[in-house]
Order: C-alpha cells, then structure tokens, then sequence
C-alpha cells in the first residue's frame, strides 16, 4: 500500500470529473473503489469531501488515502517493471533540472499518462527521475502521445501548485513547431473554432476525436468548448508545405491539431485527423506529402515560458527536434538558427 498523498489537478483534469481524474491518475483502481473512497471522506479536495461526480479545478489539491500497488489482489492492474534501459532512456530526455522542477524533452510515441494499451509511460517512467529525492516528479500539464516536446515536472507540491497556476492563469506561453500541408491564408492570424468531443466508434470509446464548432456556434452547442490558437508562418515550400509556429491560447484536447485541420493545413503525419489523403500538391488537404518525409507526426513543443514557481526567475526552455522532424527540415534546407524565439514577436 502507498502512503497518503496529496496531487496537484492538472491542465487536462480541469473542469473533469473527480472519478474521471482518479482512473486517469491512477489507472489501477476501480470506479467502485473510488465512490467508496468519496463516501467515506477519504478522499478530499482542498480538505473538504467530494463526490465521484464532483467536477475539478486545475491547481486543486486533492487528498488521495493509501492505494493498494498495481498489480496486488486488490488492484486491476499489473505493476509494471521500469527496466535500466528505460530508466536511462527517461534521464537522457532531461533538459533541464533544479531543486523544484525537471524539464525533459518527450519523444514522440511516449504517452505522458497511462490508459488503454499503454504500459510505458511519462508518468510511470518518473520514477527515474527522482534523483536525490523520495517522492518522484509529478505532471502538471500533458502531451499526446505522438507530439514531441518540453514537458515540465514538479519535483515537489509547492512547485506543482505554482506551475499549474500559471498555466491556468495563461501567464505560462508554449510555442509549438510543426510541419503542416499546403499553405496558410495570412503570415500571422487566429483561428477561433470551439471544439466538440465526437464519440469513437470502436471498444473503449476508440476513435474519439474533437469536432470543430464555427464560432458563433458554440454557445448553442452542448458540450462544445471554445478554443483559440495563434499561428505565424516561418517558412513555406510554395503551396506544397509550411512550417508554423502555433502558440495555443487554451488548452483543449487535440486542439492544435484539429484547427489546422479545419483551416485546411493538417499537420503531417496526423492521421486522425488530416484525412486519408497521401499525398499533397498544394490543392488538396492530406496528413502526407509523399516522398522521403516521414509519416510521423511533425507536431512539437519547442519552448515553454514561465516563471519559476520558486525563485520568480523568467524562464525560456527550449528542446531540441526530434530525428524525423529534423530530417524534413534537413530536405527542406532550413536552418533551425534562422528561426525567431518567438515566430509572433516579428509581426508586432
């Protein structure tokens, strides 16, 4: 059994449901466990009882009372063994590291969380990452599964709480790089669609995806969340292809991908949703341009900027392009030095 502890909500457990927030937190523990746990007060949010139903707030702390270890008789889930292998791997992602919190640079094909059929995961790999300290690196926001990038840590609860602060507050700036077919209307512009879950249609909801909602129409639109991104051009290859800077105003699911989807520049390599097309001559809208670029996705977070939840220093942490991303740059002869910080300070 683990010991009572306290976890930090995260960006992507803002406005979720408590039980929905628990499994994803700790996928080994049944949805019967955790309204027994509500029940009888065991569980707590910022001291005061919950029920399973109860919807969270990002930078809330929630009490979580001694958890049996996955893989016991009285959990749903096998422990899973962190090998050197892995734990080498996890420590050589570190970009940076202080007494209060860690950066590493995601590879993409890395879950951050665990879920259905994902056994290797950030969040489980953290344990290799506590390094002079007893309790490992806590999340405080996300990346899926196949977007590389900067993706903070918080070696302790102050540093969690301050962290998630600014991400909620939108003090906390994250520029995206990608690589996205055909060509964008304007140099420098936002895209305002709201996003809509869309039920999957295979085993475990399978297949869910967001759905674009025209501005005007989200309002009427139950369930639909507004969602803003800024983008700005940086370089182009005629209509065929664009690299982007993308600088996510809110933080919805699968939002960077499903706007540029809908402005008709899906980003390479994202199947889900940039259509079935393989190829793109600047006419059409297809996820794959052909020839020697990878069928990754070329979707990364490049920088993060924030103010450090301890010492108030203003921070810029940047991470290297992953290797199939660098090899399209490589084709397309563009230099990684000739890119601004910041894509969107050129056209103030």
């Amino acid at each position: 059994m683990s010991g009572v502890q306290t976890v930090t909500v995260d960006e992507d457990g803002h406005e979720q449901r408590l039980d929905r927030w628990f499994k994803r937190v700790f996928p080994h523990i049944n949805q019967g466990r955790i309204e027994k746990m509500c029940r009888k007060g065991e569980i707590r949010v910022e001291g005061g009882r919950v029920k399973a139903s109860t919807r969270l707030i990002m930078g809330q702390s929630v009490r979580v009372p001694p958890l049996p270890e996955a893989g016991s008789q009285h959990s749903n889930a096998k422990f899973t063994f962190i090998s050197d292998e892995q734990s080498k791997m996890i420590r050589d992602c570190v970009i940076y590291k202080d007494a209060h919190i860690i950066a590493i640079n995601k590879p993409a094909g890395l879950a951050t969380q665990g879920g259905t059929n994902q056994t290797v995961h950030v969040d489980m790999l953290c344990e290799a990452l506590k390094f002079d300290l007893e309790a490992k690196p806590k999340l405080v926001h996300r990346l899926d599964k196949d977007t590389s990038g900067v993706l903070l840590l918080a070696r302790s609860g102050r540093a969690a709480k301050g962290l998630a602060k600014g991400l909620q507050d939108r003090e906390t700036r994250k520029i995206y790089w990608a690589l996205v077919a055909g060509r964008l209307p304007n140099k420098v512009g936002t895209i305002h669609y709201g996003l809509l879950k869309s039920a999957g249609h295979g085993p475990n909801n399978a297949g869910e995806k967001m759905r674009c909602i025209h501005p005007k129409e989200v309002d009427g639109t139950e369930g639909a969340k507004r969602a803003t991104t800024d983008y700005a051009v940086i370089e182009t290859i005629g209509t065929r292809t664009t690299w982007v800077g993308l600088a996510p105003i809110t933080g919805r699911t699968h939002q960077l991908r499903a706007h540029m989807a809908e402005v008709g520049c899906p980003i390479i390599g994202d199947g889900k949703y940039g259509g079935s097309g393989q190829s793109n001559d600047g006419e059409g809208w297809g996820s794959q341009i052909g020839g020697d670029i990878s069928r990754k996705m070329h979707l990364h977070a490049r920088s993060i900027k924030f103010t450090h939840p301890v010492t108030g220093q203003h921070m810029m942490i940047e991470a290297d392009l992953p290797d199939h991303m660098q090899r399209s740059w490589d084709m397309f002869g563009w230099d990684l030095k000739w890119a601004p910080k910041d894509p969107f300070k050129i056209f103030e």
